[in-house]
């Protein structure tokens, strides 16, 4: 069990992130908090808003804060799965033999921004799918552990469509989270050109090693998650299958497929960090029903009738929680 010592910890080191963060990236408070939570639950993520709005700057910054070793891949629809994961490359002794020699992708790093994912072919996207689940790359019959802790933060642009591929099912089931980021309000814009007239780099430093975060994960498995709460959890992944015993009506009239078992085990991954963040040692009916949103969105397929009345997968989401928390009296 955690100690009271751990939780002390836990609670100053996420208020020093939060506070290096903010002297980079100007609002977008819930996708900050968002991401944090997912990384130190040790999930992926994909942030989806229109160019402009931090995404790439706000992935930087947490790799000056996590003081971790950080690379940008840049997808293109050119971009081999070579270029991602490495490749066996010819090198000839002094002995003047040639052997083979493996020459690491810039995969090989604690923090991957997978900048514009969906411009990559299908082939190429799925060469990060290995390394999103196992922490692993195998190339040529080989495997080679990626060193912890290792995430892969995604950006992708929703409304320019040419020139892009949809990313396959199996590998938006592998990012914990997807989260929307908004524009900047008026005061906001401000702030950022106030800003970025200064500097344009980032002037975040370091709060928290790529150890302490390890530690921190350590933690947060150590928080308790009654029985209750987590059966309601899995009736509420359950209940996104329009097919499935325990299915809203919601579900039933809107959703053509739901959110895989990896939705319930990241509901419940990152309640434990999101209960420690606001100082309860224990998971509570409102984490899982806050986290259902990024944790959803992208796991479950509207089908033509929720298209046709205009809902998006938060308006359908925000239906089958209000359901199933009434059903189950979860407060």
């Amino acid at each position: 069990m955690a100690t009271e010592k751990d939780i002390e910890q836990f609670s100053r080191q996420c208020n020093d992130i939060f506070t290096q963060v903010g002297r980079d990236v100007i609002g977008q408070k819930e996708v900050v908090e968002g991401t944090i939570v997912a990384m130190i639950a040790g999930g992926n993520v994909l942030l989806e808003g229109v160019p402009g709005v931090g995404k790439t700057r706000l992935v930087r910054s947490l790799g000056r804060v996590f003081d971790l070793p950080f690379k940008r891949i840049q997808f293109t629809p050119d971009l081999m799965p070579a270029d991602v994961t490495g490749t066996n490359i010819i090198v000839k002794g002094e002995d003047g033999n040639s052997t083979f020699q493996f020459q690491p992708g810039p995969i090989f790093s604690n923090i991957i921004l997978a900048d514009e994912i969906n411009r990559a072919t299908p082939k190429t996207q799925s060469a990060l799918l290995e390394a999103m689940q196992e922490h692993t790359v195998t190339v040529m019959g080989t495997s080679r552990k990626l060193e912890e802790p290792f995430f892969v933060l995604a950006t992708q642009n929703p409304i320019e469509q040419d020139g892009t591929y949809p990313l396959p099912e199996a590998q938006m089931d592998r990012f914990m989270f997807k989260l929307i980021v908004p524009d900047p309000s008026v005061d906001e814009l401000m702030e950022i050109v106030s800003m970025t007239q200064k500097t344009m780099a980032e002037v975040a430093d370091c709060a928290c090693t790529g150890e302490q975060l390890l530690q921190m994960r350590a933690t947060a498995n150590q928080i308790p998650v009654a029985e209750d709460v987590l059966r309601y959890t899995m009736i509420l992944t359950s209940a996104t299958h329009p097919t499935g015993e325990v299915a809203t009506a919601a579900a039933k009239q809107y959703i053509r497929v739901g959110a895989s078992p990896r939705a319930g085990q990241a509901l419940i991954s990152a309640a434990k960090v999101k209960a420690l963040i606001k100082g309860r040692f224990n998971v509570a009916y409102s984490d899982i029903n806050e986290l259902a949103y990024p944790v959803l969105r992208h796991r479950i397929k509207l089908n033509f009738e929720a298209i046709a009345e205009g809902l998006s997968a938060d308006d359908v989401i925000k239906l089958v929680v209000e359901e199933v928390s009434k059903k189950y009296k979860a407060k």
